[in-house]
């Protein structure tokens, strides 16, 4: 490996000397980082990720890492042979599904990131839904709209939930020592039934339960673009609304964005959607002028 030239120490320098103001105004600060995509199956920007979380937590920030993994699970279904189907993007889990899905999410995935945070430097704990009762979940309903009669039905999508309720007890307590929450995204309800829940819905209703400062959606895009394709750095709730009601955004993005708005409108100062295949993009959004994706608050 080539050694580093006079010139490009003295720029990592005065990149870290910009950073001061941003570590200065986010001390004390609690970060919930949405974790998964490309990012989280890449080993080499896995292992970038982990050293970006230890490094927060260095400075003086709280992050609270909730993961996805969707790709594993549907691997571990295709190996114990257990068929698996979607409707709406959504995964049907019955019984024996919502077993793997716990397994597969608070086991062998929760273990993997906080291993990596650990070997990093940290000092990471794994948690579900379940731990210390942080998440209860309900049943998520779903209608579709027959085209041909127009009559609506509901949706049976077994043991998939959404979050009703976060005691975010746990992690305050958490907060205010070294240690760094990674959560899988299963919760309970109040009979006791496991619930696999969209990751993305988890991080937010974690977000707004801490009061986060930040709420981060890494993604497989850029952020959000606008109808040129370019990147719209900066978003009011009223764009946000807009580009969902004008056809800006479409797909999967849809979700993501009505994800932050719901975040932000619960209490966190504001949301970002960005791209977690860039290395660092976490560390680009916190610590510069000119951020890495599109960033959702109230004005």
């Amino acid at each position: 490996m080539q050694t580093p030239t006079r010139d490009e120490w003295l720029a990592k320098a005065r990149t870290l000397s910009e950073a001061l103001p941003y570590m200065r105004r986010y001390a004390g600060s609690t970060f919930v980082i949405k974790y998964g995509g490309h990012a989280m199956g890449d080993a080499s920007l896995a292992e970038l990720f982990a050293r970006d979380i230890v490094l927060l937590k260095q400075v003086g920030i709280n992050p609270v890492v909730v993961h996805g993994g969707g790709p594993q699970i549907g691997q571990m279904l295709e190996r114990l042979k257990i068929k698996s189907s979607f409707i709406d993007g959504l995964r049907v889990t019955d019984k024996e599904t919502v077993e793997v899905v716990e397994m597969v999410l608070a086991g062998s995935i929760n273990k993997q990131i906080v291993a990596a945070i650990n070997s990093a430097g940290g000092r990471a704990v794994g948690l579900s839904g379940k731990d210390s009762n942080l998440i209860t979940a309900r049943r998520l309903e779903r209608v579709q709209r027959d085209p041909d009669s127009n009559i609506e039905k509901v949706l049976d999508l077994g043991f998939v939930g959404e979050p009703y309720k976060v005691n975010p007890q746990i992690l305050h307590a958490l907060a205010q020592s070294d240690i760094i929450p990674v959560i899988a995204p299963v919760g309970f309800d109040v009979n006791g039934d496991t619930y696999n829940i969209n990751a993305d819905t988890a991080a937010g209703a974690v977000a707004a339960a801490v009061k986060a400062a930040r709420f981060f959606l890494l993604t497989d895009v850029a952020g959000v673009l606008d109808k040129d394709k370019t990147l719209i750095e900066k978003m009011s709730l009223e764009d946000a609304h807009r580009a969902i009601a004008d056809g800006t955004a479409s797909g999967g993005m849809i979700p993501k964005i009505e994800t932050c708005i719901g975040a932000v409108e619960q209490g966190v100062d504001a949301a970002v959607i960005l791209d977690g295949r860039v290395p660092h993009a976490l560390l680009l959004e916190i610590f510069t002028e000119g951020g890495a994706g599109t960033l959702i608050g109230k004005a």
